[in-house]
């Protein structure tokens, strides 16, 4: 028996352990299955904690699971964290920096042997919290982006990278975070658009016969200058090409060149060439042989360099703008800086302004990579869900550009590539060298970059299964996995690079299906920060409301769109109430199951209930794995809320307990009560699995240990006209009998009290089936008599009315209320709706508020009126029928 009201804590706290401890989250690698399905996990970062995104994905994953495991499917949910390298170590200094320590004073051994302690006491605790969602992976496999059979993966696949000149060390214009004190690739790069200036600056012509007025927005950087640049087609210049300038305040010349990047309408149209400082100049002083000169270092500051003024050397770079700006009006350089607003790159980790900065790094050639990409999504070896994200994944894909991979810190997978101290030879290696393959030395040491994080989260389909090993178990049974699930924001973060990994390294594509929902945003359609205060925390969200109320609350908000969703801590209330629905219902259910035998429904005694339940049933099994096939989140929890909501305990379940008062319907109503809860809760399962799983347990004549290895209902026989023929007659039941108890209620008629009705119907065949269900009409509603006819000429006295499609219903007030006083009542209400209705059609009508107030405002006006219009004429009517 269910307690009296659902406890959803205790029942959480019992069930998880039970699940695991009967290890109902692994697969059988042996076993025989027909089919297997696997999914991985989106690797969170050790540094983060669980939030309402985290709930969103691993809902929707954990659905897509438990209907596999369902249907007998070898299912495996490949769970892990990410080490997270920046960020991780970012939060580590941090915490010295506390004690007054750095990492230097540490060394790269024993820092290293402190972000190790950190980072699995976080694992352990992000991995608990995501418990707190009712996942399902199986946690025995769990894995770690820097455990040793990943580190191996990694090796693996740089060096097989590098043998085929797809990886490579050189010197390029990298994304630089003085902050984080490392390169970041683009991706990493956020851009925003900033309110500065645009400085123009005399540069003087070497022969004294004028100058050249270059336009720039960062004047801190002129003294890193190797020529100025002009467009061959400018007119302007044509005279000066081919001549030399002196670079104000380091008096270096530098020649006046053309290229064709040179935009003629920007600024002046001349161009001052930092290739050490902009990658745009890099590539023309590429084109032009000119050699690149640093004047910012990696912490941000300028240079101690001859061509930087001793006053602004070691300098941080804002600072020192605004003191070139100075000296620059001081000795008469500067013609005039004018408000310009440009796109700034910015960190995504810390925030901080980025500095192109050119460095040697390694980067990964990708243009041959996501040549296949391509080609597998033309060959429909994946596809996206939504299929707009398909065009922008091609798009990316076809302007992709070399990825940086390295970076200047300790904590990740250090880059296995070693540098001879004789020859300066590099050596690639899966194993580490003893010496230099060149010379024999033994003198080598080892580069102390890391890889990006996103190197490693790139293999993690395949390296998670035992990759470079094909033969493993969990590779041979297991890969390719078959969907991803996660938002839009990491497509290029990760996506991409799964795919572009797993088809170089194994053949294959990851996954043949990536599916894409929005991002949650507060329910003013803002992001979600800290910052802002407008997070919701989905623990507390568990403690307040239940870990199926969350999950129930979040899937019926998700759009086949993809839209971002809009949510409230209010939103969960709707779950919560869905949860305590079916429990009461079950319960009922429950206590009135004594006794019922394990013989199949008997269809020769169904009722008009019994067979549009049954029916409908089918319907909504039918419709659930057609949902669950195509990714439809959100229509299945809604179409599971109103079958169970309303067919069932609404409308079934109410009507069951006349029958079972009934000694020939008894037996087949328990046994139709049973299979309906039994199919529903197998039904809602993966999306509310802690109390489904409850009340399953407590059905009479099951099988299995758990709902979760208990087959998902399936409709094979299924056909839409069946469905439609076999609930028409009920279902037009069911909508005459709310039109009559929205007329009674509307009228002001008690609930208990009885009253008289007619049925007007004009179609005698639709009006035989609804007479011949009065049985129906008693049970819900309190009537005093049920008339059925074809036409009602004239409307008697103290009458309502209501519409039901092309019938009506006549419902008779005369004794059930005061029809003097519900007619002062009507006319003093409508009195008000007239006085309303003129202050908002005299507020439309006036130009001044059409002009001047917001369009939502406007629409809001006008949704009103058409509201009142309706509200006032259904009194009029009423009125009419109640003075006569």
């Amino acid at each position: 028996m269910l307690e009296k009201t659902y406890s959803p804590h205790e029942v959480e706290n019992r069930l998880y352990p039970f699940w695991e401890d009967n290890l109902l989250f692994r697969p059988e690698i042996n076993a025989p299955a027909e089919e297997k399905f696997c999914i991985v996990i989106p690797p969170p970062n050790v540094t983060g904690t669980l939030h309402m995104g985290h709930a969103l994905d691993n809902t929707l994953q954990d659905i897509l699971v438990r209907w596999h495991r369902m249907q007998g499917h070898e299912t495996l949910w490949m769970p892990g964290t990410d080490h997270a390298g920046i960020a991780t170590q970012n939060v580590v200094e941090r915490n010295l920096r506390v004690q007054n320590l750095t990492k230097y004073d540490l060394g790269r051994e024993k820092f290293l042997e402190e972000v190790w302690t950190w980072a699995n006491a976080r694992k352990k605790d992000i991995l608990n919290q995501f418990r707190r969602l009712g996942i399902s992976p199986d946690w025995s496999r769990q894995r770690f982006t820097l455990d040793d059979g990943l580190s191996k993966a990694v090796r693996e696949a740089f060096v097989r990278l590098y043998e085929d000149g797809l990886i490579y060390r050189g010197a390029r214009i990298v994304n630089w975070c003085p902050r984080c004190t490392s390169a970041i690739s683009d991706i990493e790069t956020e851009y925003v658009d900033e309110e500065s200036f645009l400085w123009e600056i005399s540069y003087p012509l070497k022969d004294g016969a004028g100058a050249l007025v270059v336009a720039t927005t960062r004047p801190e950087t002129m003294f890193g200058d190797v020529a100025v640049a002009v467009n061959p087609q400018d007119s302007r210049y044509k005279d000066l090409i081919g001549k030399t300038v002196i670079l104000p305040l380091a008096n270096a010349e530098l020649p006046i060149i053309t290229d064709n990047h040179v935009a003629m309408d920007f600024g002046t149209g001349a161009l001052k060439i930092t290739p050490a400082h902009d990658p745009n100049d890099f590539e023309i002083a590429l084109r032009h042989h000119l050699e690149p000169i640093w004047v910012i270092d990696e912490s941000g500051n300028l240079k101690v360099d001859p061509r930087v003024p001793e006053a602004l050397q070691g300098m941080e770079r804002f600072e020192a703008r605004q003191k070139t700006e100075a000296l620059l009006e001081q000795h008469g350089f500067l013609i005039q800086k004018q408000p310009h607003v440009h796109s700034v790159g910015h960190c995504q980790r810390c925030g901080t302004t980025i500095e192109p900065l050119l460095s040697k790094q390694w980067f990964v050639k990708c243009k041959p990579l996501a040549e296949k990409s391509i080609a597998s999504l033309e060959h429909s070896e994946i596809q996206f869900i939504p299929e707009r994200w398909t065009k922008i994944y091609l798009d990316w894909m076809e302007n992709i550009r070399d990825w940086c991979i390295s970076r200047q810190l300790w904590w990740g997978h250090q880059i296995p590539a070693w540098y001879c101290n004789g020859c300066d030879e590099v050596i690639v290696a899966r194993e580490t060298p003893t010496q230099c393959t060149k010379c024999q030395s033994s003198d080598l040491r080892q580069e102390t970059d890391v890889l990006d994080t996103w190197f490693s989260s790139g293999l993690w389909p395949f390296s998670t299964l035992g990759w470079p090993d094909t033969q493993a178990e969990d590779f041979k049974k297991f890969y390719p996995t078959d969907v991803l699930v996660t938002g839009f924001d990491i497509i290029f973060f990760w996506v991409a690079r799964m795919v572009m990994f797993g088809l170089k390294l194994t053949d294959q594509s990851p996954f043949h299906t990536v599916y894409i929902h929005g991002l949650i945003r507060d329910e003013k359609g803002q992001k979600m920060s800290k910052s802002k205060g407008n997070t919701i925390n989905p623990v507390e969200i568990i403690d307040d409301y239940g870990c199926d109320a969350l999950r129930y609350s979040l899937t019926s908000l998700v759009t086949y769109g993809g839209q971002d969703i809009k949510l409230s801590k209010d939103s969960f209330e709707k779950g919560k109430l869905f949860a305590n629905k079916l429990w009461n219902a079950s319960r009922f259910v429950l206590m009135n199951l004594e006794g019922v035998d394990d013989q199949p429904i008997d269809q020769e005694q169904l009722t008009s209930m019994d067979c549009w339940i049954l029916s409908a049933l089918e319907h909504i099994v039918y419709q659930s794995n057609l949902s669950l096939k195509t990714y439809r989140y959100g229509e299945l929890a809604d179409s599971l809320y109103l079958f169970i909501w309303d067919f069932f305990c609404d409308w079934y379940v109410e009507y069951a307990k006349k029958q079972l008062r009934e000694d020939a319907q008894k037996a087949n109503t328990q046994r139709i009560l049973l299979f309906v809860l039994d199919s529903i809760l197998r039904l809602l399962h993966p999306i509310m699995p802690y109390i489904t799983e409850e009340i399953w347990q407590k059905l009479p004549h099951r099988k299995e240990k758990s709902i979760m290895i208990s087959a998902y209902p399936q409709a094979p026989d299924y056909n839409e006209d069946v469905y439609l023929q076999n609930t028409r007659t009920v279902q037009d039941v069911i909508e005459t009998i709310r039109t009559l108890r929205n007329v009674r209620q509307s009228s002001g008629v008690s609930h208990q009290h009885k009253t008289p009705a007619i049925i007007e119907c004009a179609d005698s065949c639709q009006r035989e089936a609804l007479e011949s269900n009065q049985d129906i009409f008693y049970h819900f509603v309190k009537l005093e008599s049920l008339t059925f006819t074809d036409k009602v000429e004239t409307l008697p006295p103290n009458t309502v009315v209501g519409v039901v499609g092309t019938n009506r219903v006549i419902v008779s007030l005369a004794g059930a209320i005061d029809v003097e006083a519900e007619v002062s009542r009507q006319k003093k209400k409508l009195e008000t709706l007239q006085k309303e209705f003129q202050q908002v059609s005299g507020l439309l009508a006036n130009p001044g508020f059409l002009d001047r107030a917001p369009e939502a405002v406007v629409e809001k006006n006008k949704s009103r009126l058409e509201e009142l219009t309706q509200q006032i004429k259904a009194i009029e009517d009423q009125l009419v029928h109640l003075v006569h």
